[in-house]
């Protein structure tokens, strides 16, 4: 007799993991079905993010942040270097090492919530009894049956067409993340989230880098004066980014790649690189799943098609992150794991797209929630603009990193804020308090009020607030 569990998660990224947690917490017999696997073949849950995404990049941006610091800014302090040299063998093997930290840190959580880990790739059988027959295929196959079934497969890496991923010479997220040495030229298609953090860190370790972007604009889904800001930094910075770019052809040889494209004023051009990293985009993962099986409704992209409470067309089976409508964002997916989690308990689980934070972890990091002023402009609705440069903020001089900047834009008659954006030191952290004041509705005035700590760089928030109603203290 197979087992049999109340809700079963087929995928163990961030949403997954977590929404599995959630249910355990919430009384239910729950199951994570993951296949990922580490390089000695054991389980290695946490999905992309965990093992080619988020956390990996995160801990290569460190790295190579510590390793321009040293070459670039800590003469500014005092500290002379001499012979400086970076050992990427070890680097990369740090980065592993976080990696799996965080792979034993979910089965951890597993046992600790009583959740049952299955390693291997899930997929449906059948509807049976009121439930669903699943397949677990590993290193064994069983099956297992479920009442609630969460899926939440994630995304792969879009392949450019006729320049398939070879991961030697060109690169998805997981190739960029353990190139073997410093590539002198690095080519990267694409000026996403993706794109540029990995530029930067190839950048900052002495490649020379050129990123080609196929639309207009710049960063066209940041605040246009952020994204402004942004390329001007990074071109100072040694960043090639050209843009409205059309990739006519991708050569792969033995000695690197070129790739030939159209640039915006029409002429043919040549770009000769040791490595290619294509970010151009990501696509929802139903590989394996056998979803007519049961009839599970896909759309056009092939993402799981899913109402405002990630329901499927299928009685009691739920989508969840990227595989579904919605920014690809861990972060999303995790609030998505548990309010699926909860309705399931027959609770009122609830996500707001509309204060779902953007972080890119360059340097300097920008980060947004709400509307970008173009967004309000488009949409006629009357605001206030704030702004406050770091250069202004004590804890930035102290930093050594004045960069960029912290913009606040309220309703023009309620004052209640529509959108945030910073550029600049830890805006990864800055912007956490920004979500909340916005989930609860507050207004410029209500920031501008608060005590913040001196000195800090949240100051600068402050301030930005206090600049909405043109009454700076520091600037």
């Amino acid at each position: 007799m197979s087992k049999q569990f109340d809700v079963v998660v087929i995928g163990g990224g961030p949403g997954g993991y977590i929404a599995a947690i959630r249910a355990a917490q919430l009384g239910f017999n729950a199951a994570c079905i993951d296949e990922w696997k580490n390089d000695k073949g054991g389980p290695a849950p946490g999905g992309t993010c965990t093992n080619v995404g988020c956390i990996p990049s995160k801990a290569l941006l460190q790295s190579s942040e510590h390793f321009e610091h040293a070459g670039h800014g800590f003469a500014d302090h005092g500290i002379s270097m001499s012979d400086l040299k970076i050992d990427i063998a070890k680097m990369i093997g740090r980065k592993d090492s976080v990696v799996k930290q965080n792979n034993d840190g979910i089965l951890y959580l597993f046992k600790k919530n009583k959740v049952t880990f299955f390693h291997g790739r899930g997929s449906f059988v059948a509807a049976k009894d009121g439930g669903y027959e699943l397949k677990v295929a590993g290193s064994t196959e069983e099956t297992i049956t479920a009442k609630h079934v969460i899926v939440a497969t994630g995304s792969n890496a879009r392949q450019l067409p006729g320049a398939p991923f070879d991961e030697v010479n060109i690169l998805s997220n997981d190739g960029a993340l353990r190139i073997p040495a410093v590539p002198k030229k690095l080519g990267v298609i694409g000026s996403g989230v993706i794109g540029l953090e990995m530029g930067s860190v190839w950048r900052r370790l002495g490649a020379d880098v050129t990123i080609l972007e196929a639309l207009p604009a710049f960063l066209g889904a940041a605040d246009e004066s952020v994204a402004k800001e942004a390329a001007k930094v990074f071109k100072k910075q040694g960043l090639n980014i050209e843009l409205g770019v059309k990739i006519t052809s991708v050569e792969n040889g033995a000695s690197g790649v070129t790739v030939k494209y159209t640039d915006a004023k029409g002429g043919e051009q040549s770009l000769a690189v040791d490595k290619l990293i294509v970010s151009i985009g990501r696509v929802a993962n139903t590989i394996g799943l056998n979803p007519e099986a049961v009839g599970l409704k896909l759309d056009e992209r092939g993402a799981v098609v899913v109402d405002d409470e990630c329901k499927t067309n299928l009685p009691n089976v739920w989508a969840i992150g990227d595989v579904v409508r919605g920014p690809m964002l861990a972060h999303k997916a995790e609030e998505e794991g548990v309010a699926v989690a909860e309705r399931i308990a027959g609770q009122h689980g609830h996500v707001n797209f509309n204060t779902i934070p953007w972080v890119i972890y360059t340097s300097p990091e920008i980060a947004w929630v709400g509307k970008t002023e173009q967004a309000l402009k488009a949409e006629g609705v009357a605001y206030k603009a704030g702004q406050f440069p770091f250069l202004a903020n004590g804890r930035a001089r102290a930093l050594g990193d004045t960069t960029g900047f912290v913009k606040f834009l309220a309703d023009a008659k309620t004052d209640e804020i529509l959108g945030v954006h910073i550029i600049g030191p830890m805006a990864s952290e800055l912007i956490s308090e920004a979500v909340v004041a916005m989930e609860f509705k507050a207004s410029a005035e209500d920031i501008a009020r608060i005590c913040h700590a001196h000195p800090s760089l949240s100051e600068a928030t402050k301030e930005a607030a206090l600049a909405v109603d043109k009454r700076t203290l520091n600037f």
